[in-house]
């Protein structure tokens, strides 16, 4: 089965985003997994409308 792990940075908008674009790949039958799980595909939905948005998404670090 393919999989997709998706993560979002910045506000509430960015939060519901993530789990909407989730929720269309697991009905496309994609299992969903956590960022830190290997997955076929990751998402990472963040902003730079803010200069902590912008250098927290540069800093951000995933271990996978």
């Amino acid at each position: 089965m393919r999989s997709v792990a998706s993560f979002a940075l910045g506000c509430k908008v960015n939060q519901a985003e993530s789990e909407a674009v989730a929720e269309a790949f697991a009905d496309k039958g994609y299992e969903i997994k956590n960022i830190d799980e290997a997955a076929d595909i990751y998402v990472i939905n963040t902003c730079a409308v803010t200069n902590f948005g912008d250098k927290k998404s540069r800093k951000t670090t995933f271990n996978i």
